[in-house]
Formats: structure tokens, sequence, C-alpha cells
């Protein structure tokens, strides 16, 4: 079948996500990216600065090769499409054999089937499942509720919007501020704080909204990309997390997000979230251009279902494209690049992927491209 085909015959050029030192009050998404070249048997590490080469052949060349044979068949697959059986026992085992690092066995797993929550994503026009949302201002103070209320009316047209704490009272203000229908993808950030985050988290939705404002919690951003975590750690964190929440009455997905790299190298993640929830971005591949990211997105969520024994759906919690910063291979970071990249990841795979981020970041460092401030699509 594609998923599996597509992993055996095919180098790809991948990124690796993981952190970056910023402001120390709020980390949230803080990005250091490498590149990571991904074989059927052998992970190899590179650094960036010239074409990426495989075995003597350029992933360039590899990569637009699947990618055109990809899109041709399944550009307008959405992540319910990614929901059939693996054809045969052989494609898990092939696609596990590129996880070359060590790996934990997960002492938690997930209580869903794999799916994705319902919701109402008909009714909203975005042309993609969500969006991040972050309240900080330009300086990193918290925006009132006010300024809250004006951001999230410039993002109506999503039916998810996701957050990555609790920090700032940003739940109880985005309650306040989202759109009728709208269902929010909520985090619990700092591992040492779960059960006061949810707790507080728990309040918010008591006094603003319903558990059923809810699309799915994360426990976690990046932490084995970023190695700040096991997977064995993460399976504790998320256990933590789904007891608590269950405790404060909510029964819905409960995840752990990675890159796309970190779960396809370290497949005990598969089992502790609800449904596989990943980070990936077609900047940092170096050798793609905007106009592909939609493919080269497709590629990453057919890959990582397959390496996951395609038994649970891929929703891309992160996905964008820098309109300002250094040009990275073929990457280009301007507005008309990004209006390019967001166009494509919308017509590719839109109805699974989150969209980062709605407001530039300018509280952030610069970061190793100079981009990291520079990812607001408004």
């Amino acid at each position: 079948m594609l998923f599996s085909s597509l992993i055996k015959t095919a180098a790809v050029a991948a990124s690796l996500i993981g952190s970056v030192t910023a402001l120390p009050a709020h980390q949230h998404n803080q990005h250091k990216r490498g590149v990571v070249v991904v074989t059927e048997t052998e992970v190899v590490y590179v650094t960036a600065g010239a074409p990426q080469e495989v075995s003597g052949e350029s992933t360039t060349v590899l990569l637009e090769s699947v990618v055109s044979n990809a899109a041709a068949t399944t550009a307008t697959e959405s992540a319910y499409t990614l929901q059939a059986p693996v054809a045969d026992a052989s494609t898990h085992t092939t696609a596990s054999t590129v996880a070359t690092s060590s790996t934990s066995q997960a002492t938690a797993s997930s209580t869903g089937d794999g799916s994705l929550p319902d919701d109402d994503s008909s009714s909203f026009a975005a042309g993609a499942k969500g969006i991040t949302y972050s309240p900080y201002t330009s300086s990193g103070a918290c925006k009132s509720l006010s300024e809250v209320k004006s951001d999230l009316a410039e993002l109506s047209s999503y039916s998810l919007i996701r957050l990555y704490g609790v920090d700032c009272n940003q739940v109880e203000n985005v309650l306040q501020a989202k759109a009728s229908g709208q269902k929010l993808f909520l985090g619990i950030y700092f591992m040492d704080q779960i059960e006061a985050g949810i707790s507080q988290m728990a309040s918010a939705i008591s006094s603003y909204g319903s558990w059923d404002d809810v699309y799915t919690v994360s426990i976690g951003n990046e932490l084995v990309n970023g190695g700040s975590a096991t997977v064995s750690q993460v399976a504790s964190y998320v256990s933590t997390g789904r007891s608590a929440l269950t405790a404060a009455g909510y029964t819905g997905p409960v995840v752990s997000v990675d890159t796309h790299v970190a779960t396809i190298n370290n497949p005990g993640l598969c089992d502790i979230s609800d449904y596989i929830a990943i980070n990936a971005h077609a900047y940092f591949d170096y050798n793609t251009v905007a106009a592909d990211s939609g493919e080269w997105l497709l590629l990453q969520i057919q890959r990582v279902w397959s390496a996951c024994g395609g038994n649970k759906n891929v929703l891309v919690t992160e996905t964008g494209w820098p309109h300002k910063g250094d040009t990275y291979g073929k990457a280009i970071a301007s507005p008309e690049a990004q209006k390019s990249a967001i166009s494509s990841i919308k017509a590719s795979c839109g109805s699974s992927a989150i969209l980062f981020t709605a407001f530039d970041d300018l509280w952030k460092a610069d970061g190793a491209q100079n981009c990291e401030k520079y990812w607001g699509i408004y």
C-alpha cells in the first residue's frame, strides 16, 4: 500500500525540531531545528549548509520524485483516510527499522481507539483544521482579555484554536473570546506543574464553558525531541495528566505532542497518546520549497502513520512557514513564500493540520535561522 511503499522506496529529508533558549517565563514553541535524513534502515544526522545526500544521491531529487507520486494519488486525502488497516505485518516492521535511537517502552498506554474526535469543522472556512495562538505581547507580557478578544476575532474561521499552557489566564480568556462552535486544543507545558495546571484549566472550564469546548488536551510539547524526557517519562507524565483530567470530569483525548522525526525514531510514543499528534515544518527540511510544503507534510503524515502501525490517526499540531528570516537551502523566508506554503498545506492536507501560528511572536529570541519571531499568518 502507499504508506509502506513510500518508506521502502525513498530517502526522505525531514526536520528535527527541538528547544532553543528564549524567555524563561514562557518557552512555548521555542524551536531549534536541525536536519535529519531518514532511509529505510538508517538515520543519518547531518548539519545544515549544503544540499544533503544519501548514498550519493541528492535528497532533493528523491523527495521530489516521491512527492510527485504521492501527490498524484493522495493530495485530497484527509486524516480520516489514514485510518485504513496496515496491509501486512511487514509494514510496521519496516517502518520501525528507522528507529536507530534508543527507545524506552511506555509505562502507560492510550485509552482511545486512535480516531480523532468529532468536531463541526465543516462550518468553518479557514481551509485548515486549526491555528496555534500565544497570549503574549511583543515584550512578553500577558495580553488582556480585550486584546485576546481582538485577536480571536481574526481567527473565527478556524474550528480549532491550539494553546500551549495555562499561564496569563489564556484558557479563561480564550473561552470568553472564541467564536461559537470553536473548540480548544489545550495544553500543559510544564511537567512539574501538571496537576496544578489541570486544576486551573478545570476551573476555567467551570467558569466560562464546558469540557465539550475542548477537542484535546496535550501533556508536553516536543519533550523527547528536545531531549528533556525519555519515552517512559513522557508516558508517566501523560498518565498523571490523564488521571487528573478524568478526576476533573474530562473524558476526551489526551496526547503528548512531539516531532514527526522523534515519533518515527521512538515508536513507543505511539502507544501513549489517544491519537498521534506531531509538529512538522517543511521550512527546516532544507531541500523543500514553500510551494511543496503540503506534499512534503502529507508524506510525513504517511510516514508517521506507518511507523505507528497504521492503527491511529495522525494530526499535525504545528506546521507553517516564516515570512522573514534566513534562506535555508531551498527554503526562502518571505511573505510570498509563506502564502505559497500555507496555500499548499491547505490544498494537500489542511483537514489534518493546525497552522503555526496566528501572530508573530516578537517576544522570542531570533533563533538559528533568525526566523523564530516571524511565523505569524495575520
